[in-house]
């Protein structure tokens, strides 16, 4: 393999300067999973597609790559699907409430597997608030399966799920800017289409990229802005949130205009323990839950099949927010 050669190809411009093919995609990144390529290429190849724009046909074969190296998790039982998702980054302008929404889904019995990093990048990390709140990283797939069972909720590292693509994220330390390795890692599916995957991106502009391969291969999926990029609706602004299903996709709510100028409510500390005390208000009825994160609870409730019709997901939620703030 020439990587001096996919380097030309990626960024030399003129006539040498061209998309990948699918099948040249994968065999690039999962050489780059399995460790193979000498570090001095794996920089350069590392900064260099993240400044092409991502072809729909790049994506795939990265994609295919990473899962035909991943390990895999069998659904535990319940009455819903289990919802997924992914934490690459960290929040820095707001706390981080994904938390919130998982904890939300486990309160309706709906399984739900949180994968990630260990650290924040910077900012508030998924895996500190959950620290916080008592849920803690598992070390290996046994114990995510027995913690699924027996919590419903999960925190996997990236490590524990796919080795080489963890390796690749953690070199932004290095490299000083994130790569293909974190927009890869957010439509990781660690239940093989068992479940509902809530795949959120930081830019507007990442949306039809990540729509364009959701849908070309048939996913089960949720499509979001999230808030800083993580998969929770910002509690500021409700962004549009998709559903895509079956090749098709179904737009559960528009997106809010204009934003909310401020919510009160909101912790003012942005730390992990502010955002944990927040979130502990927040599920005893001491505080109110913010409505796009309401509105995203039902909508995963109706995607991922605890109820088949999304008003009845909206009536359910609206009677269990509301007695949480009545309480």
């Amino acid at each position: 393999m020439s990587y001096a050669q996919f380097l030309k190809t990626i960024c030399c411009g003129g006539e040498l300067e061209s998309d990948l093919a699918e099948r040249d995609a994968a065999l690039l990144f999962g050489a780059m999973l399995d460790g193979g390529v000498p570090e001095l290429e794996l920089g350069a190849l590392l900064v260099a597609l993240q400044m092409k724009p991502t072809a729909l046909t790049e994506l795939a074969g990265y994609a295919n790559a990473v899962n035909e190296r991943m390990f895999r998790l069998v659904p535990p039982p319940a009455k819903a699907q289990p919802v997924v998702l992914a934490s690459y980054g960290g929040v820095r302008d707001q706390p981080n409430l994904l938390p919130l929404l998982a904890l939300l889904l486990q309160r309706f019995g709906v399984p739900v597997l949180v994968h990630g990093m260990l650290n924040g990048e910077g900012g508030i990390a998924s895996a500190y608030v959950f620290r916080e709140l008592g849920v803690m990283p598992c070390a290996t797939l046994t114990q995510a399966g027995e913690v699924l069972r027996k919590t419903g909720v999960a925190f996997v590292p990236t490590a524990v799920l796919a080795p080489g693509l963890a390796e690749l994220i953690a070199l932004r330390g290095r490299l000083g800017v994130r790569s293909v390795a974190h927009a890869v890692a957010r439509l990781l599916d660690p239940f093989d289409g068992d479940s509902l995957r809530v795949v959120a991106v930081a830019q507007e502009s990442a949306l039809a990229l990540n729509r364009d391969y959701l849908l070309a291969t048939g996913a089960h999926a949720m499509l979001l802005q999230g808030a800083a990029g993580e998969p929770y609706a910002d509690p500021l602004h409700r962004p549009r949130i998709e559903y895509l299903y079956e090749g098709g996709v179904e737009t559960l709510f528009g997106a809010e205009v204009p934003a909310m100028k401020k919510i009160t409510t909101l912790p003012e500390g942005m730390n992990a323990a502010a955002s944990a005390a927040w979130i502990r208000r927040a599920l005893a009825g001491e505080t109110p839950v913010p409505l796009p994160i309401v509105n995203q609870l039902a909508a995963c409730l109706f995607a991922a099949g605890y109820t088949t019709d999304m008003n009845q997901a909206k009536a359910i939620v609206a009677v269990e927010t509301g007695s949480l703030a009545a309480a």
